[in-house]
This record gives structure tokens, C-alpha cells and sequence, in this order.
């Protein structure tokens, strides 16, 4: 896992011809790892959520030159199970990264190796808090999807409801958002809306009433309430 001991980081990104990628592929790529390596370790879909958060957050107030972004990442997946209360071993953290780059290896041994890396991801775990001012806790769009599509299933025609994957499509797109900053640049449950809107144009799924309406359904979504 060449890259990901100490808080530095290593010339392991590159693009073609030995170009450093741009910062955009980087982190589409480590929010990648983030998000598989949350699957593996069984993390809700919340908790993967805060951790990619957490990363690209830390990343608006850092330089990705300056720490090897999948260091912090590894610890972005620790810190978000202890703020989403799904608390995991830095073992199997370690473990599921080293799958993750050396998919044919050995699991890593108990070694300096292995005490180092464990090490390196609470270090930066401290580092990371730090940087955030200890604001680590996040409202996620997922709460308003879910109340949507029920909204959104009772509003459709039920034909047009079975015959479309207008929720499973919305899911994935939200789960898709996070490979960027759209969690940080706006309101949940404008998220939300928009993720809605776009699986309904994808299919061409028509609301009922939509031209008759004082306000487009959209409009009566993204009204800034709150759901507890």
C-alpha cells in the first residue's frame, strides 16, 4: 500500500504519461475507494456518506499535495463510524484497504508495518478534527429522498411507478453525488430534489397535474423545512 503510510504524500496518483491527475479524478477516484471500502466493512449508508464528506471537506481547507489523500481517507471511514455510531477497527480498516490495492495479497501481519499504517490513521484522525474544528456532523439529503419518493409513489400513477426504477435510479445518483463536493455546496434537500428531478427526466416519468399547477412539484419539495 505504497502512498498511504505517514501523513504525506507519495507520487502514486499519476495520469497518462506520468502526469499528476487532476484534482477533480483524484478524488472521484478516492471517494470511489471510500464508498467500495464502506460496502466491505458493512457501514450503512449514512456512515459512507459522512465519510465522504469528511474527506472532501478536509480537502476544501487543505492542499492535496500536502497528505496522501487515501490516509485520509482510511481515516475519514474511521472517524465517520465513530459520528454515525457504527464504530470500526482500525484492523479491518487496514485490512480492506489492503484488499482493496493488493487484491491477490496476503493480509498484512502484525508487524511495524501494520503498527505504523494504525498509527498514521489516528494521528491523522486527530489532524483531521482539527482542521474541521471538530465539526464533523452532517445533514445528508437521504432522509428527504426517502420521504419524496413516498410522496412522489402515491402523487404517480401506479403503472408508471412499476414500470420505471424511479427509486433504485434516484438511490444510485445520490449515492453517486458524494464522488464529489455537491454534499458541501448545497442544502440536503436540494440534493435531494435534483436527484429526483434528473430520474424523472431520464425516463420521461410525467407528474400528474404539473402543467394545471400553481407551482412545478420541484418548487413545493425544496421549500427549506426540515425533517426530523
Amino acid at each position: 500500500m505504497e502512498g498511504m503510510e505517514g501523513g504525506r504524500r507519495g507520487p502514486v496518483l499519476q495520469g497518462p504519461e506520468g502526469r499528476l491527475a487532476p484534482e477533480a479524478r483524484v478524488h472521484f477516484r478516492v471517494a470511489r475507494f471510500i464508498m467500495e471500502a464502506g460496502v466491505k466493512l458493512g457501514m450503512r449508508s449514512i456512515p459512507i456518506a459522512t465519510a465522504c464528506t469528511i474527506y472532501h471537506k478536509f480537502f476544501c481547507e487543505t492542499n492535496l499535495d500536502t497528505y496522501d489523500p487515501y490516509l485520509i481517507a482510511m481515516s475519514s471511514i474511521y472517524l465517520a463510524g465513530k459520528v454515525e455510531e457504527q464504530h470500526l477497527r482500525t484492523r479491518y480498516i487496514i485490512n480492506v484497504a489492503n484488499r482493496y490495492f493488493n487484491p491477490s495479497g496476503e493480509p498484512l501481519e502484525l508487524d511495524s508495518r501494520f503498527w505504523e499504517l494504525r498509527d498514521s490513521i489516528v494521528q491523522c484522525e486527530l489532524l483531521m478534527l482539527r482542521v474541521l474544528r471538530f465539526q464533523v456532523s452532517f445533514q445528508h439529503p437521504h432522509k428527504y429522498l426517502l420521504h419524496y419518493l413516498v410522496s412522489l409513489k402515491n402523487w404517480l400513477n401506479r403503472h408508471s411507478w412499476q414500470r420505471t426504477p424511479v427509486a433504485v435510479t434516484a438511490w444510485a445518483l445520490l449515492r453517486d453525488s458524494y464522488h464529489g463536493g455537491l454534499c458541501l455546496r448545497f442544502q440536503a434537500q436540494h440534493i435531494a430534489v435534483a436527484v429526483l428531478y434528473l430520474t424523472l427526466q431520464v425516463y420521461g416519468v410525467k407528474v400528474p397535474a404539473e402543467v394545471e399547477a400553481e407551482k412545478p412539484w420541484w418548487q413545493i419539495y425544496t421549500m427549506d423545512t426540515e425533517i426530523p
